[in-house]
């Protein structure tokens, strides 16, 4: 049994070289989005235990931004705050998968 309920990964790398990464499209910014939401919600109380962190490098820039919620390993790509709040009501806190943001 895992000790969260879901972990959820958001890849925040930067390339040194400028070559197109996730950070590149505001992933740092809308993982302390959903860090700050999932707080203010409650879900990341002792009762729920859904964690909320950075990654370096998934390896799928190409489809990024990316985040992955594990246990399902479930992965999606986002554009903006309306698509994270999405996948916070939805699949967070309701345990249904955003089918149309999951790659």
């Amino acid at each position: 049994m895992s000790y969260f309920d879901k972990h959820v990964f958001f890849c925040t790398n930067q390339r040194e070289d400028g070559g197109d990464c996730c950070n590149n499209h505001g992933a740092q910014k809308a993982r302390d989005y959903v860090k700050n939401k999932v707080k203010a919600l409650g879900l990341s109380t002792h009762q729920n235990k859904i964690r909320i962190n950075s990654a370096g490098c998934l390896d799928r820039c190409d489809e990024g931004p990316v985040l992955v919620v594990y246990p399902e390993a479930v992965w999606y790509t986002f554009v903006d705050e309306s698509d994270l709040d999405e996948i916070i009501e939805s699949h967070l806190k309701n345990g249904k998968v955003v089918e149309r943001l999951k790659i």
